[in-house]
């Protein structure tokens, strides 16, 4: 299986869109979300149930406690992996439900 890539994301004109309308967090939130498909094991990607943007904290869903927990314990590596490919400017904080 292929994986597809987003590459509506760098375009300038999708990104002055999401500017007008209000959803360049949402666009975010899939970058990072194909960031996390490409760093993580397939086995547990399936383990993340949403991430999603909002003022600048990514908030991560997941499935499993033991995964959770290790995300939580990991949180301060995940934020700044997070910081450096997507800039300080965009994601301020990491939480995990």
């Amino acid at each position: 299986m292929q994986k597809k890539r987003r590459s509506y994301t760098s375009s300038e004109l999708v990104q002055s869109l999401a500017k007008i309308h209000g959803f360049e967090e949402k666009l975010l939130a899939f970058e990072v979300r194909d960031f996390l498909q490409e760093y993580l094991d397939a086995s547990l990607f399936s383990e993340i149930q949403s991430v999603n943007i909002k003022d600048k904290v990514v908030i991560i869903r997941i499935i499993s406690p033991l995964m959770k927990n290790d995300f939580r314990m990991r949180k301060s590596f995940f934020l700044k992996k997070f910081q450096e490919k997507f800039s300080t400017e965009k994601i301020e904080d990491l939480v995990i439900f």
